[in-house]
């Protein structure tokens, strides 16, 4: 199956695309409703414009240093996952998102990176928990929220996974523990992103990793903007083998091109004469 994920309505409903993911809050904090057409997908912790207007939500590390788009490795602000009226919210829109249509897709769940959070919010709840172990009590917060959250969706809940299936470092990073996530999510989404796919080993590898990884089933989703048609087919067909379905990212009119050729390709001619 090939999906297309878009910021655009219209594009969900193309003919060549058998599922549209649509954006309904992204990393900039950008809304829009919930349609029934596409599967509604919610960035979750990812959210610039929340950070920016209330900078007390920002996760900080052990040195106080924000999670936000002036420091060189975020490309977008973050939120504590800590911070329960945010998460609050979060339900509200994951709860009107599968109202729409009863699948939904979880993105940006977790915290930053390595080292976040320990804002007071964070250093407080843990203190509570008498948990020893600070990763454990990280992943612990994750998981609740993705148990509440996949409560809310009658149908498959997606969760997109950050590209590193290296054993231990979604959790060391994230505070994804998988093993605990697996029961409350039906399909993983994994974005392995490039500007040009010249070359494809990479992502073989990468999507081999999460194949042997994982025992719930995931896909693979590629970039399509301003990608040369020919090396996106290469990359999808590469995605095939080891993802469930593949999707195309952020530029339908290109992957549209690619799977017109794809199938083009695929169907046999017929020869007429000798």
């Amino acid at each position: 199956m090939y999906g297309v994920v878009t910021r655009n309505e219209e594009e969900v409903t193309w003919p060549e695309f058998d599922l549209g993911f649509y954006e309904v809050k992204d990393v900039t904090g950008r809304a829009a409703e919930p349609i029934p057409e596409a599967v509604n997908m919610v960035s979750c912790f990812g959210d610039t414009s929340a950070g920016e207007s209330s900078p007390e939500l920002v996760p900080v590390d052990e040195e106080g240093n924000r999670a936000t788009r002036e420091q060189p490795y975020f490309d977008w602000g973050y939120v504590c996952p800590s911070r329960e009226r945010y998460r609050e919210g979060l339900l509200e829109i994951v709860s009107d998102a599968a109202a729409a249509n009863e699948d939904v897709r979880l993105d940006d769940v977790g915290f930053p990176r390595q080292g976040y959070c320990r804002c007071e919010v964070c250093r407080e709840r843990f203190a509570e928990s008498a948990r020893d172990d600070w990763g454990e009590w990280r992943a612990s917060v994750i998981t609740r929220f993705v148990a509440e959250a996949s409560e809310r969706i009658p149908g498959r809940t997606y969760f997109t996974l950050y590209p590193d299936p290296y054993p231990g470092h979604l959790y060391e990073r994230a505070g994804l523990d998988l093993a605990a996530l697996e029961p409350h999510v039906d399909e993983f989404v994994v974005p392995l992103y490039d500007m040009a796919y010249s070359t494809t080993y990479w992502l073989e590898v990468i999507a081999s990793g999460f194949e042997s990884l994982l025992e719930t089933p995931f896909s693979v989703e590629l970039y399509a903007v301003d990608i040369d048609i020919d090396r996106l087919i290469h990359a999808a067909a590469v995605a095939d083998e080891y993802g469930k379905d593949v999707f195309f990212g952020y530029d339908a009119s290109n992957a549209q091109a690619a799977l017109r050729r794809m199938r083009a390709d695929a169907n046999e001619g017929v020869s007429y004469g000798d």
